[in-house]
């Protein structure tokens, strides 16, 4: 939805890590994306999504409810505003585990950084050069600890983790229905609509609007 979504604005977008689920699917994954006022826009889907659906992987074809957590992070070039010492990061070189094909050579050089003293991770395997993994990651790890520093600078939650909910039931901000209705509706601003396949095709624009001019 999200990929479709930045594909309709023009948007340029890499995926920097995936992981897949242990039996379908994507436990998580992490995209850059690069356009024009992108964090202003993205900002709004930060939150849990909830997906009814019938299970394409239940073969009594039974309803299933799925979650999906959304952070968004302003990535940030160079400044002498975020210090980051050699000596406070632990640097893994891996081999991910993939589903074979292109995607094992794909990820053979793989990083992860950790950052000890905020027990900060992040991971990427989106390039064939371990150099341009590890530049790729360090750029994400400096957006993280640039939204940990603002958050204790202004001695409250900041905005990302301030919307941070707990995946579970009523704690969504939009429900994705296909049966045995089709409906989407975002339950802060109470838009909705039934053309749940469009805006899982990445039609968000009506969506982010509604929450960015609530008043």
């Amino acid at each position: 939805m999200y990929l479709r979504f930045f594909e309709r604005r023009g948007w340029r977008s890499t995926v920097i890590d995936k992981l897949e689920g242990e039996e379908a699917g994507i436990k998580s994954a992490v995209i850059e994306v690069r356009g024009e006022f992108a964090y202003g826009y993205l900002k709004s889907e930060i939150g849990v999504h909830r997906l009814v659906r019938i299970s394409p992987f239940d073969a009594n074809k039974r309803r299933h409810t799925s979650f999906a957590s959304v952070f968004v992070y302003p990535i940030t070039e160079e400044s002498n505003e975020i210090e980051i010492n050699d000596k406070d990061l632990k640097i893994d070189r891996y081999h991910a585990s993939g589903h074979g094909g292109q995607n094992v050579n794909k990820v053979a050089t793989a990083i992860r950084i950790t950052h000890l003293p905020t027990s900060t991770v992040v991971t990427c395997q989106a390039e064939r050069s371990q150099h341009k993994n590890l530049v790729l990651a360090m750029k994400l790890l400096r957006a993280k600890l640039l939204a940990i520093m603002k958050k204790e600078q202004a001695e409250k939650r900041d905005e990302v983790e301030k919307q941070k909910m707990k995946i579970e039931w009523g704690s969504q901000i939009r429900s994705y229905v296909l049966h045995p209705y089709k409906m989407v509706k975002d339950l802060r601003t109470q838009f909705e609509t039934s053309q749940a396949e469009k805006v899982l095709d990445g039609e968000l624009d009506s969506f982010i609007e509604a929450y960015l001019t609530m008043g």
